[in-house]
């Protein structure tokens, strides 16, 4: 098992930028792929981007491809998601996972128009 705590959430103006940070403990933070996922009210949890437990392979919901980063830092435990170039429909709580069971909390993204 592995606790996560999602941060950096907030307000921002469309085109702006923030970076969420993801604090894992428990269970070896390398044993897991990660990734973050997000959820906009009245819509389903969809996916955003996933990094892999070895090799730095990483992957992308295409609607973030090119706006979007992520990277883990394993000697801090922890998951990053830089976002880049923000819309209004990018508007959502934020999920940090860890293999298929694991969530955090979320950390809520609102981008103004």
């Amino acid at each position: 098992q592995v606790q996560l705590v999602e941060s950096g959430g907030g307000l921002v103006q469309a085109g702006g930028s923030l970076t969420l940070s993801c604090a894992a403990s428990g269970r070896t933070f390398s044993s897991y792929a990660m990734g973050w996922f997000r959820q906009a009210p009245g819509k389903e949890r969809e996916f955003v981007a996933a990094h892999g437990w070895s090799g730095g392979i990483t992957y992308y919901a295409d609607f973030v491809k090119g706006r979007f980063t992520i990277s883990r830092d394993k000697a801090k435990n922890t998951l990053y998601l830089q976002m880049n170039n923000l819309k209004p429909e990018d508007t959502a709580v934020y999920y940090c996972s860890a293999g298929p069971s694991n969530w955090g909390q979320g950390t809520q993204v609102t981008v103004s128009s």
